[in-house]
């Protein structure tokens, strides 16, 4: 009669644990985390990179909570003020108009009841792109992020 050898099936049965142990972790959570965690480091960017003025500007940036719909997880970076697409995209102005203000050392202040001023020279003010370019060098980075996140989260799971 043949032998068919010896078969060690402890491996097997560890993995089989490991990967039950993995069907029981809160994937919903680690989710979530890791999109928080993007929209955090997302959010810092693009503060550091607004131009600062009075600050209302830069400190009007918000991150709203993680949604989740299917299998896709969102989270909103926004900022509200009325003029922050301007600033972020760029802007037309009519040249020759007249702004009623007047000068604080290097900056400009509007004032209406102001009897100077000062004209527009140029019809197009450039955007600063502060979301954008954030948004552009945070999809780089966020492969390495997600997986170092996910080979800690592994790592708990078939390790613990």
């Amino acid at each position: 009669m043949a032998k068919w050898g010896k078969c060690d099936f402890k491996q097997l049965e560890r993995l089989n644990k490991n990967m039950e142990k993995l069907m029981g972790a809160d994937l919903d959570r680690f989710c979530r985390q890791a999109a928080q965690e993007l929209a955090g480091r997302l959010l810092n960017k693009v503060v550091k990179r607004t131009p600062v003025v009075y600050g209302t500007l830069r400190d009007a940036w918000a991150v709203m909570p993680v949604g989740h719909r299917g299998t896709h997880y969102t989270v909103v970076v926004l900022n509200n003020l009325q003029y922050a697409s301007y600033v972020e995209y760029g802007h037309r102005q009519q040249p020759g108009r007249f702004i009623p203000g007047y000068w604080e050392s290097d900056r400009f202040v509007y004032d209406p009841d102001a009897e100077g001023g000062m004209v527009l020279k140029k019809n197009w003010v450039k955007g600063r792109y502060m979301l954008t370019i954030s948004t552009q060098e945070l999809e780089q980075q966020a492969p390495k992020i997600l997986e170092k996140k996910l080979y800690l989260f592994l790592k708990g799971c078939f390790d613990a």
